[in-house]
């Protein structure tokens, strides 16, 4: 793994190889809608249940070395969340953490397994966050990420969300510099996102 950034998994798949890929080594390219698309995966979306910790527990292990995140100026431990996860075989493959603040639905944390990426899970976690705001009558969907996570910020924009703040200087400040994140690019400022809820 890159030793500037050393995450403890791959969080991408090169498309070309299928070589997993640390932050630092990931690299994007553009490429037409026609070779973009993978072979769908069979799944189901699902509020998780105790049963599902353990699993839980490991996505976020290998995407953030812990359950903890720090967005939005609060620190939340995902275990706490309200969790959606995609599931395929009984195999937990995706996980979407949610809490409400503020009247907004609020995305912590999100993470698809490198090899899921880019088959609709991401979307179908959405999806149920959508739903889940919807039905308690919450107007707005909003998230973070970080200023170099230039994947996460394309899927987001992609499903309707608008960038509407920047922290910047954030994350460097969080953690006393600024660290190289996805390309190498360096970690320094919170993207803040929001879209209205899609009321069915």
């Amino acid at each position: 793994m890159n030793s500037d950034y050393d995450l403890p998994f791959p969080q991408y798949r090169c498309p070309t190889c299928g070589k997993d890929l640390p932050l630092g080594e990931a690299r994007m390219t553009v490429t037409c809608a026609d070779h973009t698309e993978k072979a769908p995966v069979d799944f189901e979306v699902r509020r998780a249940q105790p049963s599902d910790r353990s699993a839980i527990e490991t996505i976020c292990d290998r995407a953030l070395g812990e359950t903890v995140v720090d967005v939005f100026g609060e620190t939340f431990d995902i275990i706490d969340g309200i969790n959606m996860i995609a599931v395929a075989d009984g195999e937990l493959i995706g996980l979407m953490s949610l809490v409400v603040r503020q009247g907004e639905a609020t995305i912590v944390f999100v993470s698809v397994y490198p090899e899921h990426q880019g088959t609709g899970v991401g979307s179908a976690l959405l999806d149920a966050a959508d739903r889940f705001a919807a039905e308690r009558g919450l107007s707005f969907l909003r998230v973070a990420t970080t200023n170099d996570d230039v994947p996460l910020i394309y899927f987001y924009q992609r499903h309707g969300f608008a960038i509407y703040d920047v922290a910047v200087g954030e994350v460097a400040d969080r953690f006393g510099s600024a660290t190289p994140g996805f390309s190498s690019i360096p970690v320094r400022d919170e993207i803040r996102l929001r879209r209205a809820v899609c009321a069915d």
